[in-house]
C-alpha cells in the first residue's frame, strides 16, 4: 500500500503542485481544504476540482473564525490593490494576513494525519509569501515541524513529518515545477477579491502574473 499524505490545498497555485509533488513522491494523497469565511470562496470548489483531477481524496473542514482579523474574512476590510511588486514586497504584513492561518491549518492536519496514519504533511508555503506572511517563513515551518516531532504520537514514534517543498522556490520556480509535473493550473484561483474572474488588481493577481511572465509560460486561466 502507498504510505498516505495530508495535503493542504487551498484551491490555489502553489498547493495545487504540492499536490503534484506528492503525488510523484508515490503518497496516497488525502487534501484538507479549509472553509473558513474566505471572501474567495470560489477557491474551495476549485480545490475539489484539482483534487478530483489528481484523483486524491477531499476532506473540505468548515470552521468559523468570529473574531475576523483579516480582510478576506471581514467585507469591511480593505483589499490591497493596485500594488507594485516593490510595494507588495517592502509593506509589510498585508490586511490579507489571517490571524495564525497556517497554525491553526498545520494543527488540524496534524490530528488528520494521525488519526489516518498519513507519513507526510505537505504545505506549498514559498519564499515569496514570507515577506509579507510571517506562517510562511521557512524558520516558522521548520518550528513547526518540531511541533509534530515532539507534540504528536506519530511524531515521537518518527512516522510523520511536515514537508515544504517549494519553500525555496520564487513563484516561477514554483510554475516551471508544476508544468512539468503537468498541474492544472488553468482550475487554479489565486484572486483574494472572490468574484468570477480574477481582479488582475489584488497582490495574488500581480504575484501570479508575474510568476507566469518569467517563466516563460501562458496562464491558461486567461485564456
Amino acid at each position: 500500500m502507498k504510505p498516505k499524505a495530508v495535503i493542504l490545498l487551498s484551491g490555489g497555485l502553489d498547493s495545487a503542485v504540492a499536490l503534484y509533488i506528492a503525488k510523484k513522491k508515490g503518497y496516497d494523497c488525502h487534501c484538507l481544504v479549509f472553509d473558513y469565511g474566505q471572501r474567495h470562496r470560489i477557491e474551495i470548489e476549485r480545490a475539489g476540482f484539482i483534487a478530483k483531477r489528481a484523483r486524491a481524496k477531499l476532506h473540505v473542514l468548515k470552521i468559523s473564525l468570529p473574531w475576523k482579523g483579516s480582510s478576506l474574512t471581514d467585507k469591511r476590510g480593505t483589499i490591497p490593490s493596485g500594488r507594485t511588486i516593490r510595494e507588495i514586497k517592502n509593506g509589510g504584513i498585508p490586511s490579507t494576513y489571517v490571524p495564525s492561518r497556517n497554525t491553526i491549518f498545520l494543527s488540524m492536519a496534524g490530528s488528520l494525519a494521525e488519526a489516518i496514519r498519513a507519513r507526510a504533511i505537505f504545505i506549498g508555503a514559498h519564499c515569496e509569501d514570507s515577506s509579507g506572511y510571517p506562517d510562511c517563513r521557512k524558520d516558522y515551518l521548520e518550528t513547526f515541524r518540531k511541533v509534530i516531532n515532539l507534540g504528536t504520537r506519530a511524531g515521537i514514534d518518527n512516522t510523520l513529518t511536515l514537508k515544504f517543498p517549494l519553500i525555496d522556490k520564487s513563484k516561477a520556480g514554483i510554475i516551471r515545477v508544476g508544468k512539468r509535473l503537468g498541474v492544472p493550473f488553468e482550475l487554479t484561483w489565486s484572486c483574494y477579491k472572490g468574484g468570477k474572474t480574477p481582479c488582475h488588481r489584488c497582490d495574488s493577481c500581480i504575484l501570479r502574473a508575474k510568476g507566469f511572465r518569467e517563466a516563460g509560460i501562458k496562464d491558461p486561466l486567461l485564456n
